[in-house]
Order: structure tokens, then C-alpha cells, then sequence
């Protein structure tokens, strides 16, 4: 239907070409959908375009436009010329049934496209430090990763959802450190300071049953760890005291901790299909092979025993650190070297999803990337802000260093997988994110967003019950007459079903997910009155024909519905 009117639109533009002697070709002619309805179903801003190329008034050639396009060919209420020279086009009432039976027809597919089709992308997110429980700002951008590949899979792309397992560092050495401490702690003994070549900060004492307990000053503090020194001790007993150094601590700690990750990301629906080991980074040579390369173009430089990158030369405010003195890489090496691989792997675009504090390593890594023959242009950034939790009004306070947080399991414990997942993603990610518990946590559909979506899909299921209660089945695509619905309210529901492919379009685009969630929301407050008022609305009737056009727009939410729940991950229940 949108297309059909950008041929008739084009169409009028040549004819207006050809009459002023221009022979150059017609501007690339786009329509959008206003955000009032008053402005019309479309505007375009042609006229706009043309005015310079013309020498003439924008609103002049807004006018002439409007009278060459008629009524399109029966599909064009009225066009109508706005401010400086928009045109407003409203479609014709008639012209508005085909989307039903196009919605019908297809179903499951509805709003899905194939523009991305023949192209590969790699979205990685998550990659969390196995150092710890999922934190809520992991669990956002899980939510969010997973949603935006699922968009660009129903756009066509070839999606690889990708989880950079980051077990190299200082960070891992120090959860080592804090198990091995946590071990002897649970033993009555005391843990030996880290090696004086080490760069962790002084340790701090505590007390066990009156012995000293020395802790790394920047050691991880929280409950599991207590867990794993606990198991440790049913499995070993007392045989790994003299072990040297943090190596079997932080290896069981790597392993469990990210064994519990998986089973959170599968809880709540994240599914990887590739886990990047950063260890191999290291043991296949790659930091090396970078840092060679790098220092081959004078990009590299040794001073204060480190090695730095002459971050300045690519344009970057300051130079940066590579490998630190004591011989350890900064997470900056690591993350140059894996984006290398990334476009080695032959992926058109790669898209990393970071949290705000990752932020400022960004520009970095894509600068070095290029330099290293990689087009940075294929490499995206989709940037989310933190979550705050609320309850009674008041802010949850969380440290996740001392883990007095709330982990993702502990949420979804409380609110459940599908609001989880709705709350998550219904913001603009680069705005943070209120949580509000107490909202969360109300069952009433009313009152929950998440619930108010999915009981609107719900209810269409309940008119089909009613219907073959009465021995009616819901309609094909050919099987009612659109016509019948002549309502406003009915209207404005398949208007708002007819934007759903451009939405999806839209949302895949620009890696904005949280359109999907603002569309449901709308969609759901005009079925859901529209389902209420059983006077002025009633689906079932004596009018068979009233009735089978109402069922039609029935089956015609729930396939939209459903499908925008299925890419936000959330289930599209028959009832509640």
C-alpha cells in the first residue's frame, strides 16, 4: 500500500520534471508516517527536495504535485499541501482492507523482510568476567542483544549472537586469590599475602574464631564464593593448602561460575551460538601478531615499562596503556586482537553491545582495528546505560565488587522470565533504565505492561473460543469482507497493524529494539478498549457478515501481537 503510493507520488514528480525541461531523474521519493493523525496517514518532503533543483517555491511544487497525482488510482482520500511545502496524503477507507487479508495470508511471517538477506552480522554481548552472578545491568544487556539479533534475523540477516568469554587478566588472577582465601578461611588458617610482584592493593584483615584471615585488598567478597570454598573442602579436604599460587583456585571458579551464567542466560531465554575464548587470544599468538603489526606502523612504543599504543597518531586524545610492567596485557590488547578475528571470520558487520562504562575502550579498539586493515565502518556500537531497581520508591543500593546486589536470577525469581525480559527492554537502551520492582511484581494486566501485551493476545484467542462455542471458525484471507468495519476505532487498528513491517524494518536498522516494545504497548491499548466496550464493539453478532470482518481483525492482532511478542523472547499465551 506504501509502496503503491510512492509509485503514484514518483510518477507525479516526473510528469512535473518533464514539464519544467528537467531531464536529471526524480529524487529518491520516501513517505512517513506523522506522529499526529491529523497531519494524515503519510507526508513526504519531495517538494522540499526539488525546491532549489527547480528555482521555484517548495509549497508551489507541493500544489502542482498534489493536482498531477489525482486520486491514485482510487486509492487517495485527499493529499493536502502543509508548512513550507509538505504534502499530507490521506489513504482512502477502502484502501485499507488488503493489509487484513495480507496479515492473514501470512501469519508467522508478517512483518518479516529479507533486506538483509545474502549478509552475515556477528552481535556479541553479554561477555561478562566469570567472576561472579549475573547483575542486572548484565541482564539488560543480555535482554537487549538478544532482541536486537532476533530483529535482525527477521530482517533477513544471518545472525551469529556471540559471548567473548573473558577469562584472561588481573580480574581472573584476583578471583583466584579471593577463592584460595575464602578456602583457607573455611580451614581456620590464614592466607598468605599476594607475591610482591603482583599489582594488587594492600590486603585488608578480618577476623575468623580469632585467627587473622589475610584478604586481597580488591578480592571478590560475595556468598558464592563462600559456596565454592565450601565445596573446594568436601572435595579435597586440606590437600590443596600447599598448592602454589591461585591456578586450580581460579580455575574452578572460571568453571562454575560460568556454568552458573549459562543456566541464568538460559532461564531467561539467551541462547549463544559461539562462546570466544580470550584464552586463546593468548595461546594461539595473536597479542603478539597485533602488537608486532601495531609496531610496525609506529604504533607501538615502550616507556615506564609498559608498552603503549601512540593512540595519538590515530586521533584519539591520549595515548594508551598495552601491556603493563608487570608483563600483564591490559584489556585493551585482548580486545584489538579478538575484533581483528572477528572480521577475519568474514562477517559483513560486527556490533558490540556494551555497557556505559565500557564506553571510553571503544573508540580505541576501533581505530586500532582499521589500522590493521579492517574497515571500521563494519564495526557498530549499541551502548546501554545502567538499571537502577526501585521499590517503595526508594533505590535498591547494589556494589557489585562487594556482591551486595541483586543478581538476574534473584529478579526473575521475583517478577518472572517475561516481564523480566519486557522491563528490560521497553527504554531506549542508552538511557537508564528505572526498574520498578513494585510494578514488576503486580499481577493485574491492567497495570503491568508486560501482562497488558500479552492478555491483549490472549483475549483474541478467547473470541475464537466464544466463536466455535457458537460454531463459527475464524476467516481466511478471502473469507470476509474487510468493507464491514466501518468504525473509527477499527480503523486506527489496522492503521496501526499496517506499520508493523516498517516498525520491524525500522527497529532492525537503527539496533533499537525498544520500538518493538512502544509499538506492542500502543497496539494493545486500542485492542484491548476496542475488546472491552462489548456494546459498541461486539465481535459475535447476528450480522454474519459484521461478524466475520470482526473476527478477521481478530486474527489479524493476534498474528501482529504474537509476532512482536515472539521477537522480544516473551511468550504469546492463549490464556490468562
Amino acid at each position: 500500500m506504501k509502496d503503491a503510493l510512492i509509485q503514484h507520488v514518483e510518477a507525479a514528480v516526473c510528469r512535473l520534471l518533464e514539464d519544467a525541461g528537467d531531464g536529471d531523474g526524480p529524487p529518491a521519493c520516501d513517505l512517513d508516517r506523522p506522529r499526529q493523525k491529523e497531519h494524515g496517514d503519510f507526508a513526504c518532503n519531495v517538494a522540499l527536495v526539488l525546491g532549489k533543483r527547480l528555482s521555484r517555491p517548495p509549497r508551489e511544487i507541493a500544489t502542482a504535485l498534489v493536482d498531477r497525482l489525482g486520486d491514485a488510482g482510487g486509492s487517495l482520500e485527499r493529499a493536502e499541501v502543509a508548512g513550507p511545502g509538505f504534502i499530507n496524503f490521506w489513504l482512502a477507507k477502502d484502501s485499507w482492507g488488503g493489509v487484513l487479508r495480507a496479515i492473514i495470508a501470512a501469519q508467522p511471517e508478517y512483518g518479516r523482510s529479507q533486506v538483509g538477506a545474502g549478509r552475515r552480522i556477528q552481535v556479541e554481548f553479554v561477555s561478562a568476567n566469570p567472576t561472579g552472578p549475573l547483575s542486572t545491568g548484565h541482564g539488560r544487556q543480555a535482554v537487549l542483544g538478544d532482541c536486537i539479533a532476533s530483529l535482525l534475523e527477521a530482517t533477513g540477516w544471518e545472525v551469529t549472537r556471540e559471548y567473548y568469554f573473558n577469562n584472561g587478566g588481573r580480574q581472573m588472577r584476583i578471583l583466584g586469590e579471593s577463592l584460595r582465601a575464602r578456602y583457607l578461611e573455611a580451614l581456620g588458617r590464614a592466607a598468605p599475602p599476594p607475591p610482591p610482584d603482583t599489582e594488587a592493593s594492600a590486603p585488608e584483615w578480618t577476623s575468623v574464631e580469632g585467627l587473622p584471615v589475610e584478604f586481597p585488598g580488591e578480592g571478590y567478597r560475595g556468598e558464592y564464593l563462600f559456596d565454592l570454598a565450601r565445596m573446594l573442602l568436601e572435595e579435597n579436604g586440606e590437600a590443596l593448602v600447599e598448592e602454589p599460587g591461585e591456578g586450580v583456585f581460579r580455575e574452578v571458579a572460571e568453571r562454575e561460575i560460568f556454568r552458573e551464567i549459562r543456566k541464568t542466560l538460559d532461564r531467561i531465554g539467551v541462547v549463544f551460538d559461539e562462546y570466544f575464548n580470550e584464552r586463546s587470544l593468548y595461546d594461539d599468538g595473536k597479542l603478539d601478531e597485533v602488537l608486532e603489526e601495531l609496531r610496525q606502523q609506529d604504533l607501538v612504543y615502550d616507556a615506564e615499562d609498559a608498552v603503549w599504543l601512540r593512540a595519538t597518531a590515530l586521533g584519539l586524545d591520549r595515548d594508551r596503556v598495552l601491556v603493563k610492567r608487570t608483563g600483564e596485557p591490559t584489556y585493551l590488547l585482548p580486545d584489538i586482537a579478538y575484533h581483528r578475528e572477528k572480521f577475519r571470520r568474514g562477517f559483513d558487520l560486527v556490533v558490540d553491545v556494551l555497557g556505559a562504562d565500557h564506553i571510553e575502550q571503544f573508540p580505541f579498539v576501533r581505530a586500532a582495528v582499521a589500522r590493521l586493515g579492517c574497515d571500521p565502518e563494519r564495526l557498530g556500537l549499541v551502548m546501554h546505560q545502567f538499571v537502577t531497581l526501585t521499590r517503595g520508591g526508594e533505590k535498591v543500593k547494589q556494589s557489585t565488587r562487594r556482591a551486595n546486589f541483586v543478581t538476574v536470577d534473584e529478579l526473575v525469581d521475583e517478577v518472572g522470565e517475561d516481564v523480566f525480559r519486557f522491563f528490560m527492554i521497553e527504554r531506549r537502551a542508552d538511557g537508564h533504565l528505572d526498574f520498578d520492582v513494585d510494578l514488576a511484581t503486580d499481577r493485574s494486566w491492567k497495570k503491568n505492561p508486560a501482562y497488558y501485551v500479552q492478555y491483549a493476545h490472549a483475549r483474541t484467542h478467547g473470541i475464537e473460543r466464544k466463536a466455535r462455542d457458537n460454531g463459527l471458525t475464524m476467516p481466511t484471507a478471502d473469507g470476509f469482507d474487510p468493507s464491514r468495519l466501518e468504525l473509527s476505532e477499527e480503523l486506527a487498528l489496522v492503521k496501526k497493524l499496517a506499520a508493523f513491517p516498517e516498525m520491524i524494518e525500522r527497529a532492525a536498522g537503527t539496533r533499537e529494539p525498544h520500538h518493538v516494545a512502544y509499538y506492542l504497548r500502543e497496539l494493545a491499548g486500542l485492542w484491548n478498549p476496542y475488546v472491552q466496550d462489548g456494546v459498541r464493539h461486539r465481535v459475535l453478532s447476528d450480522d454474519a457478515g459484521l461478524t466475520g470482518a470482526r473476527l478477521g481483525l481478530t486474527l489479524a492482532v493476534r498474528a501482529v501481537l504474537g509476532n512482536g511478542l515472539r521477537i522480544l523472547g516473551l511468550a504469546a499465551p492463549e490464556e490468562m
